[in-house]
């Protein structure tokens, strides 16, 4: 019986020491969880006022307390900030995990350093994210020029200007006109033209709007055009003649283009001329400058033209008992029956947490308390060794008799 006790005692400390061991070993894995090895006492069936035979291992716990966040400089690395793992497909099966270590394929899909490929919401050509969980791709290559369609001018008219003295208008005579801007104004080819506009005070709250199409070396393309009239109430309020469409045939090899000019918002008051605001839907073409990850799990990738395109956003999944779930290679878990199948949401949606971007969550393996179990489990070793060796000298004696 002696003999029996001390063997369960050394195959129990054997396992604490296995278990201290991986803690150990994975100190600065990322986002790791340390686990326990957890033990119960043995007693024969059905005795009283009996002494126990000795120790079990009743299973082994994870501390799923969250580590310690460290910046990495890398903008593709996210730590989660909360309840949740990120939702991964490893050669086609979903698993789940904390490491937020990731990097882009050849083609653009986000994936883990293992390979496995994270799984979120895509967006869509207009903008909006897809319903469906899959990867995330991201266009690593060059942006195609995209050509002015839509220009915002809000302009602050100067009540006081007087109404010109000569007319007909002509751009070369600033007698023709009040005052004057120029617009970019992107052609197919993403090249940075302009327009110039002129605007002439007509009287009773009207104003002309002229307007020069000018390739970007200056040279005028076509004559002037008579782009609008605006008008404004007696509060200086814009009333009418906006939007208005500009015709420019740019004869650089692009096609030509019809630009919607929308002045909403433009003022007529005791005030100098000024240009209040612009928009403007063009852009020239651009390369891949690099992705962040923002709080709610938003993909965003910027170009060197200065545009940010949305690649989706990712998914986090919680569990009813996370600590049911199984420990796989490579930083990964897998479902069970005991952890229950996930809730997916949105990071900041729901039970799931928010993300840090450009940060990895730490391994909240202790190493100071983690040497000190690890002596006790030595020392446990070495006595039941002790206790083993005695009975096993005991029992040679007992033969010899």
């Amino acid at each position: 019986m002696t003999m029996q006790t001390a063997l369960s005692g050394l195959l129990g400390a054997q396992t604490g020491l296995n278990t201290v061991s991986n803690d150990l070993a994975n100190a600065s894995t990322t986002a790791f969880k340390s686990q326990t090895a957890l033990f119960e006492d043995v007693y024969p069936a059905n005795a009283t006022n009996m002494p126990g035979i000795g120790t079990a291992t009743e299973g082994i716990s994870s501390d799923l307390t969250q580590g310690n966040l460290t910046a990495t400089g890398n903008s593709l690395d996210a730590a989660i900030q909360g309840n949740g793992y990120f939702i991964v497909s490893n050669n086609g099966t979903q698993q789940y995990t904390r490491d937020g270590a990731f990097q882009l394929s050849s083609n653009g899909t986000l994936e883990t350093l293992n390979g496995a490929t994270v799984q979120g919401y895509a967006a869509t050509t207009g903008g909006a994210l897809s319903g469906t969980l899959g990867p995330v791709t991201i266009n690593t290559g060059s942006m195609a020029a995209n050509a002015t369609s839509n220009l915002g001018v809000t302009l602050s008219l100067n009540s006081g200007d007087t109404t010109p003295t000569t007319t007909p208008f002509s751009a070369s005579d600033p007698s023709s006109y009040n005052e004057t801007t120029s617009v970019v104004t992107y052609d197919s080819l993403g090249n940075a033209n302009k327009t110039q506009l002129y605007f002439a005070n007509n009287g009773s709250n009207q104003w002309t709007v002229y307007a020069q199409p000018q390739l970007a070396n200056g040279t005028s393309v076509g004559t002037p055009q008579t782009l609008t009239t605006l008008n404004f109430t007696s509060s200086g309020a814009l009333s009418s003649g906006s939007p208005a469409t500009l015709s420019a045939n740019w004869g650089n090899g692009s096609a030509a283009s019809n630009v919607n000019m929308n002045f909403t918002g433009s003022t007529l008051a005791a005030q100098s001329f000024s240009v209040a605001g612009l928009t403007n839907d063009g852009y020239a073409a651009g390369s891949y400058s690099g992705t962040t990850i923002s709080s709610n799990g938003s993909i965003k990738s910027t170009y060197s033209n200065g545009q940010t395109v949305s690649a989706g956003k990712l998914a986090l999944a919680n569990f009813i008992n996370a600590e049911g779930l199984t420990p796989a290679t490579g930083n990964l878990y897998t479902a069970s029956s005991t952890s229950g199948q996930p809730v997916v949401n949105t990071p900041g949606t729901g039970l799931a947490g928010t993300l840090a971007g450009g940060e990895l969550e730490s391994s909240n393996a202790s190493t100071s308390s983690l040497l000190v179990s690890l002596i006790q489990y030595q020392q446990a070793y070495q006595a039941n060794t002790s206790v083993i060796q005695t009975e096993q000298s005991d029992a040679q004696r007992l033969v010899q008799i």
